[in-house]
């Protein structure tokens, strides 16, 4: 274990380290989640006409459960059961650390934003993609380029990374299946 968590350690510091100024800007736009706004709302208008109103609601009752879910199941990995640093509060990794976030959080595994970007981007990709050809890889490339962010800013490891993207996944899966369910019974056709 101890070697993993080296390896761990290690990829960090390489990937954080390949960071230059010119690209923190985008990089900081990307990790920050109210800059997906218009992300959000055009998934939001294809919802609405792919679902219809009573689907579009069931969209946003199920999103708002996933979301919820993944950021209180972060915070009991991160605050309850492991409470492992962050990289940028490490004892030797922080002072090797390119730390451009705004703040450091105390707990860092496992990455919320990877859980719920990946739980979204499946949830979604599979929700539309009778509808949109391209929308999942689509989805899964903003999900990862989103919880890459998250190592380049300096604020997590990437097994930090790699556990919420498959906790994600799980819950996305599950969120379309209960999505389908409720749309099929309390749905209109559209």
């Amino acid at each position: 274990m101890e070697d993993l968590i080296q390896l761990d350690k290690d990829l960090f510091l390489y990937l954080n380290n390949l960071g230059s100024s010119a690209w923190d800007g985008f990089w900081l736009f990307m990790t920050e989640k109210l800059y997906q706004i218009p992300l959000y709302l055009v998934l939001l208008v294809f919802f609405y006409k792919y679902f219809g109103i009573r689907g579009t609601i069931i969209t946003l009752i199920v999103v708002a459960l996933l979301i919820t879910a993944t950021d209180q199941l972060s915070n009991l990995f991160k605050n309850v059961l492991f409470m492992r640093p962050r990289p940028c509060r490490a004892d030797g990794v922080s002072e090797f650390t390119r730390f451009i976030a705004e703040r450091c959080g105390r707990h860092g595994y496992f990455s919320g934003h990877a859980a719920s970007s990946m739980a979204l981007a499946f949830f979604t990709g599979l929700a539309l993609r009778k509808h949109l050809k391209y929308i999942f890889p689509f989805m899964v490339v903003w999900s990862i380029v989103v919880s890459y962010s998250r190592i380049y800013i300096g604020v997590h490891y990437p097994g930090d990374i790699v556990t919420g993207m498959a906790i994600g996944i799980l819950l996305g899966v599950g969120a379309f299946k209960l999505h389908t369910f409720l749309v099929k019974k309390y749905g209109e056709v559209v």
